[in-house]
């Protein structure tokens, strides 16, 4: 996967800019929450093969 693909999904800083000037807290929010969500999956794949439980 390109840099580019990776960024395109991710909101501009113009973007949360445009949020935080019309106090939309929760669209912020949902949007910040699914990018963690897509890190901490990101992580889970990457460290899945050498994770001994």
């Amino acid at each position: 996967m390109s840099n580019e693909i990776e960024h395109a999904s991710q909101p501009s800083e113009q973007a949360i800019g445009l949020f935080l000037q019309e106090n939309d807290g929760d669209k912020l929010t949902d949007i910040l929450v699914e990018a963690l969500y897509e890190a901490l999956r990101i992580m889970e794949e990457d460290g899945a093969p050498g994770t001994l439980h």
